[in-house]
């Protein structure tokens, strides 16, 4: 075995746990890795570790970087050359971030539990209690890490410059005395849970660094915040909880909704809404309102309809297409459904007393659809 397969094989080990989704581990750091001349560059790597991994301040990485001799970028041995060479700490991360796909995510790895290996079953789904009570130890630990101060500020004995949280999530939805969270208050009303989740997603943003107040006990200042960094860890965190439980309910990742709370699909269609949203042509924007439009906390016959009717419009648009690479009776049975029902022009000959399942069933099969002539129309190019 090499050197660089002893020291791959580590990545493996439960003490390289993420506890951010990997993409953005690899993001974060490559982006300090392009600002290793600052001078607190090696502070800075300490938290990102620190954040990033299961071990928080003890064990996995940050110990084994905090054990490597401390080394200044701009030392005379590196001036020679140029660009500066990389200090033993900063080929530590990079080498962290190119194997990134060695690395555990949480929860990734762990295999079914007794009752699950038993009975060959998942356990029983964790209900709302569970879920909201994990919710508030998670916006707890974020707390902790420094994601709100930048909107709350911090509430330090020599200079304090913080802000009332509960007035700040007042002002959003039109509750108060929410702050610190009350978790048997989130419990008894799901709707109030579900604001609470959607406006700290707005406000959470991820520090970069931070100096210690050791005065009273004060303890880390934090700044230099990442908004995106902070609402994706948050995201992320807040759907593997919700995954845990009945609710059908996720963080929408990407589109015009993005950061609310949404109706949970199976993974296929997750996939596919993931892939159309992040459509550049001239029907992306139809597409995220449609997306946005179905998939609402809520959304009532009116909102599919809506969102049906803008992906139909899409297709028309595509019809061309549609003729010369199907069958002329397959592409319009298409629009037949679109024009026979309810959907578009709103006549006397529309159909209009069908189930609202219906309006589930046409709205994936029109988004599939748009899906397939994005394929159809890339290959011919």
């Amino acid at each position: 075995m090499s050197d660089n397969q002893i020291v791959n094989t580590r990545f493996d080990e439960a003490d390289y746990q993420l506890l951010w989704p990997r993409v953005l581990f690899i993001q974060e750091s490559s982006r300090l890795l392009n600002k290793r001349a600052l001078d607190d560059w090696n502070e800075r790597c300490e938290l990102l570790l620190e954040d990033a991994f299961v071990g928080g301040m003890s064990g996995g990485p940050l110990s084994e970087f905090q054990e490597l001799a401390d080394e200044h970028p701009w030392s005379k041995e590196s001036q020679k050359t140029v660009p500066p060479r990389l200090t033993a700490k900063q080929k530590f991360l990079r080498d962290l971030m190119q194997n990134a796909a060695l690395l555990r995510e949480d929860g990734s790895h762990r295999k079914p539990y007794w009752s699950q290996r038993k009975s060959g079953t998942g356990a029983e789904v964790a209900r709302l209690g569970v879920i909201v009570r994990g919710f508030v130890e998670l916006v707890e630990d974020l707390e902790r890490k420094g994601y709100f101060e930048k909107r709350f500020g911090k509430d330090c004995v020599d200079s304090y410059d913080g802000v009332d949280a509960s007035s700040v999530i007042e002002r959003a939805i039109g509750v108060g005395d929410l702050w610190p969270l009350k978790a048997d208050l989130l419990i008894s009303d799901l709707d109030l849970f579900c604001d609470v989740v959607e406006v700290l997603h707005d406000l959470v943003a991820r520090p970069t660094d931070r100096s210690f107040h050791s005065y009273s006990g004060c303890g880390w200042h934090h700044s230099d915040f990442a908004i995106e960094a902070g609402r994706t860890v948050y995201r992320w965190q807040v759907n593997k909880l919700l995954a845990q439980g009945d609710l059908g309910l996720l963080l929408a990742e990407e589109g015009e909704d993005i950061g609310r709370m949404v109706t949970a699909t199976a993974d296929a269609r997750h996939e596919l809404v993931d892939a159309l949203v992040k459509s550049a042509d001239e029907t992306g924007d139809q597409i995220r309102h449609a997306v946005a439009l179905f998939r609402a906390r809520g959304a009532d016959r009116h909102q599919k309809r809506s969102a049906v009717f803008t992906l139909a419009r899409i297709l028309e648009g595509r019809r061309d297409l549609l003729q010369n690479k199907l069958l002329r009776k397959d592409e319009g049975a298409l629009f037949m459904i679109a024009n026979q029902f309810d959907l578009r022009h709103q006549n006397e000959a529309q159909k209009s007393d069908y189930d609202e399942a219906f309006l589930d069933w046409v709205f994936w099969w029109y988004l599939a659809t748009i899906e397939l002539t994005d394929r159809l129309a890339s290959r011919d190019d």
